[in-house]
């Protein structure tokens, strides 16, 4: 009879069901009726991901956060619950590719290796540098610099995704994307935040520009932009890669800032 009664409940009604009278069917109401996100999140964070990477894994973790925003979320402030979640399903399966360990560490040092070098020759040139002037600072050809890109691909699908704090799932890029849903507990965060990333994106060249406006704003994926470009995958993960290896360098600079409590 409980089940019949809950399932023609609103969605408000649903949520207070569940928090207010701890109704076990109207969570999984709840769960079901936004597994969406999961699917959604862990769909965009597979790509560039190795092959190793299960899908299914992905998926698991994300409806563990899914459920753990369900828990935790007030529907009494009137936020979206669409944009709460996704930090959370997001989180937790960013949590669960650290804890698999599915980078090589060879490739992280290779990532860190090429950031800094980023970030040491824009802060000498003032300027955004050439694949030559870091092919010569790397001292490695203009070719195998292109092969560590390529390399490195894995890395940087997940940097702007990543939590502002370890323990929290709240992102770099949700603070900017969603302004309805913005806590005033990170107002100055977000204003560090905003600042690194607009002087790191006038660093980018126009093609760099051009693929994280598409791939973070837009919705595209990394074979869709090749389309829209005329450019190969490979070239465009390339672009993609060199374009998060120096928005890092640009958020380190303000590490201790965005970090601010």
């Amino acid at each position: 009879m409980l089940e019949n009664k809950i399932s023609h409940l609103s969605n408000y009604d649903l949520w207070e069901s569940w928090r207010e009278r701890g109704q076990i069917e109207a969570k999984k109401q709840l769960i079901e009726q936004y597994l969406s996100i999961v699917d959604y999140v862990s769909n965009r964070l597979a790509i560039g991901l190795p092959k190793n990477v299960s899908k299914d894994d992905l998926a698991s973790n994300g409806v563990v956060g899914l459920i753990d925003a369900i828990e935790k979320f007030d529907y009494k402030r009137g936020l979206q619950f669409e944009t709460y979640a996704s930090w959370r399903v997001r989180g937790a399966i960013l949590d669960g590719l650290r804890q698999g360990d599915w980078v090589p560490r060879s490739v992280r040092e290779k990532s860190k290796k090429i950031e800094e070098a980023y970030q040491h020759l824009e802060q000498r040139y003032l300027r955004s540098v050439t694949d030559a002037e870091m092919s010569e600072y790397l001292e490695v050809s203009e070719k195998d610099f292109q092969q560590m890109l390529q390399d490195v691909a894995v890395t940087s699908v997940c940097s702007l995704e990543d939590p502002i704090r370890d323990e929290e799932s709240e992102t770099r890029l949700s603070l900017l994307i969603d302004e309805k849903a913005k806590n005033p507990d990170y107002k100055v965060n977000e204003f560090f935040l905003k600042e690194s990333l607009v002087k790191g994106i006038e660093k980018l060249t126009e093609k760099e520009r051009t693929v994280v406006s598409l791939f973070y704003y837009e919705d595209l994926s990394l074979s869709e932009i090749a389309e829209v470009m005329s450019l190969s995958p490979s070239r465009i993960s390339q672009l993609h890669s060199k374009a998060i290896l120096r928005l890092r360098g640009s958020l380190d600079k303000y590490k201790s800032q965005l970090l601010y409590n």
